[in-house]
């Protein structure tokens, strides 16, 4: 039997929040990591996504039994883009008060700090006598960021100069992500051996700034967060081509699907890498990003940008006002 002891003791229905998304998703993938034995860890973990799931496939989600497992563990992501009206919210905690212990149902969506207080699901978890646990991410301030680089060096294992996170800092602003990032690639360069200086920021880092690329943005798409998505989408816009930018979506898209089928068949990375035919470390990113996705879901955006590509074609829409009208459909 495989065991979740690691979260034995806690309530069995979680609520991830806040407008960090790299720490998010790093939560997330310590869930994920609990399982000892891939084969059933795939067996029971199931991933949702509220604007395409249907009630049954949440209900099949949380009420199964699990497989040779204590508990299983459903992901559910961005439950306001479903659950937005009271009487749908109602029927929602009532499902939610009938969660079996066997599963550990881990909700989250990007919620920005104004905004917590004040969010459904964390006024129903107070509610609750702490049968719910609430978990908020944020994102550092700017001034606060260069701690932040410091602690993420260590958490990597290795060292950092005050300096050299304060110019690390000038270059990615405060993008977790990209920062987290940019340490792995100067730990690497200096072999773990020693701090990271400025000089080593200079060198390895000196050709970045903050800005985004097209799995950013998709990781945007996939957390429902539309603000992030607009704007990644415009700085793409001005350092490219709408065609290229287009051209990047549609094959990251792809990618993405031709991952989520292999996965499905319960492929690896080997798998993805062979399928997709891109170098082993392209292919592990495009596998972690496929995982928030459902097959259906992939599908359903891939068919979506063959009728914007033909309507483009007809000269009946430009493509950059396309790829506007896409974030605002993906993340209505």
């Amino acid at each position: 039997m495989i065991s979740l002891c690691p979260y034995q003791n806690m309530p069995n229905i979680i609520f991830l929040f806040g407008n960090d998304e790299f720490a998010i998703t790093r939560r997330l993938a310590e869930f994920s990591s609990i399982f000892t034995d891939p084969a059933s860890a795939d067996m029971n973990t199931a991933r949702l996504e509220a604007r395409t799931m249907s009630e049954d496939d949440l209900n099949n989600a949380v009420n199964a039994i699990p497989f040779l497992a204590k508990q299983r563990l459903v992901l559910l992501a961005n439950p306001s883009a479903r659950y937005n009206k009271p009487e749908l919210r109602k029927k929602f905690f009532e499902f939610l008060a009938n969660a079996p212990a066997t599963t550990q149902l881990v909700i989250y969506e990007i919620v920005e700090p104004k905004e917590t207080e004040k969010h459904w699901l964390n006024k129903w978890a107070a509610k609750q006598d702490g049968n719910v646990k609430t978990q908020a991410f944020m994102m550092p301030r700017l001034k606060d960021m260069s701690g932040w680089i410091v602690n993420e060096t260590k958490k990597q294992n290795g060292q950092i100069e005050p300096g050299a996170a304060q110019k690390l800092v000038e270059m990615v602003g405060a993008d977790t992500r990209q920062a987290a990032q940019e340490i792995s690639k100067l730990l690497t360069y200096v072999n773990w051996a020693r701090p990271v200086k400025v000089q080593d920021v200079e060198a390895v880092s000196g050709a970045i700034t903050a800005e985004p690329d097209v799995f950013a943005m998709v990781d945007a798409l996939a957390s429902g967060n539309g603000k992030s998505a607009q704007k990644l989408l415009h700085r793409l816009l001005e350092d490219e081509e709408a065609f290229s930018v287009w051209g990047m979506v549609v094959r990251q898209f792809r990618l993405l699907l031709l991952a989520r089928e292999v996965m499905d068949r319960r492929g690896g990375v080997n798998e993805v890498t062979s399928a997709l035919g891109v170098h082993p470390f392209v292919a592990e990113k495009v596998a972690g990003q496929a995982k928030r996705f459902s097959l259906a879901s992939l599908e359903k955006i891939y068919h979506r940008l063959l009728e914007i590509d033909e309507t483009a074609k007809r000269s009946q829409i430009t493509l950059d006002l396309a790829m506007e009208t896409l974030v605002v459909e993906l993340t209505a």
